[in-house]
């Protein structure tokens, strides 16, 4: 059995969702997966790091986000896969350790094409988004949604993909927009439980991103696999999440366009075929740790 250990940012006292739950689908193929947690302060974590590699003996190693990519990278005893989630290369400021991390990491995933262009060329690099646990968005009725989310039955709710003080969001657009929208309220997406989002997402009219930067943003998978109406601008890998997807909208960076493009999702009426596009694309956990398993197949020293 092929042995990984996960090298990844610890946060508010736990790893990301997106990173324990890909990683549940990677034990789900046979791959044994431990977690190293990486806090700050990541230099005086090397001795700790290196006696988890001695004690674990991984055959992988499997960092999320570039600077866990280039903090694996400084022992060379066990091969390193980096994945890049999008603040580690659209970040300047941290882009050169990502940069580090790119050189010496055995092969690199990035989470979008936009991603690997911008530190391209890239010999070992593969696309490879992240997924979603499908199985967590089964759908209910708009009506039932909104009881269980105490919202107004005859309301009118945009869900804005992100918290507003976030600034890489870009709440003063989608306030700006919404402004032009009578009767329409922006509701935040903060403070939720992971179900409540889900449940969310189906009481909504649609869904609004108009962040500054994005990777591949879990928020636009999860609004696809619950049939929530989608406007976005251009950012990440919307583009290509969104192609074909009646009900669903990219727009210019413009609040007008935008509160046109809301309009009609606003009337669109019904679900969109979002969760057949996730499984079509091949966007579900399951799907995503095959992929994963032959990237650690292919590098680990032990065949």
């Amino acid at each position: 059995m092929m042995r990984v250990l996960i090298v990844a940012r610890y946060k508010n006292n736990g790893f990301a969702p997106f990173v324990t739950e890909q990683v549940e689908a990677l034990e789900k193929t046979g791959v044994e997966c431990r977690f190293y947690p990486v806090k700050k302060g990541y230099l005086k974590q090397w001795s700790a790091l290196r006696r988890t590699i001695r004690e674990k003996d991984p055959d992988i190693i499997h960092a999320h986000y570039g600077l866990c990519g280039a903090f694996a990278n400084l022992q060379r005893r066990v091969p390193v896969v980096t994945t890049y989630h999008g603040s580690d290369i659209n970040d300047p400021q941290v882009r050169w350790i990502s940069r580090m991390a790119i050189r010496f990491s055995s092969a690199n995933v990035f989470v979008s094409h936009k991603l690997m262009d911008i530190v391209a060329p890239i010999k070992n690099g593969v696309v490879i988004p992240c997924g979603i646990k499908l199985e967590d968005y089964s759908t209910i009725e708009k009506s039932e949604a909104r009881k269980l989310m105490e919202l107004d039955q005859d309301g009118k709710y945009i869900l804005f993909a992100g918290s507003f003080d976030n600034p890489v969001k870009n709440a003063p657009l989608a306030m700006a927009a919404v402004s032009q929208l009578l009767g329409v309220q922006l509701l935040e997406l903060k403070g939720y439980t992971r179900t409540q989002v889900a449940m969310l997402m189906q009481a909504v009219d649609a869904l609004l991103m108009t962040s500054i930067s994005e990777g591949s943003p879990q928020v636009i998978k999860e609004a696809l696999a619950c049939g929530c109406p989608i406007v976005s601008i251009d950012v990440g890998d919307v583009k290509d999440r969104l192609d074909g997807v009646a009900g669903c909208y990219l727009v210019e960076k413009d609040a007008e366009k935008i509160a046109l493009a809301l309009k009609d999702a606003m009337t669109f009426g019904k679900r969109t075929d979002g969760k057949a596009v996730i499984i079509r694309d091949g966007l579900t956990n399951d799907a995503i740790a095959l992929r994963l398993k032959k990237i650690y197949q292919s590098v680990s020293k032990r065949g």
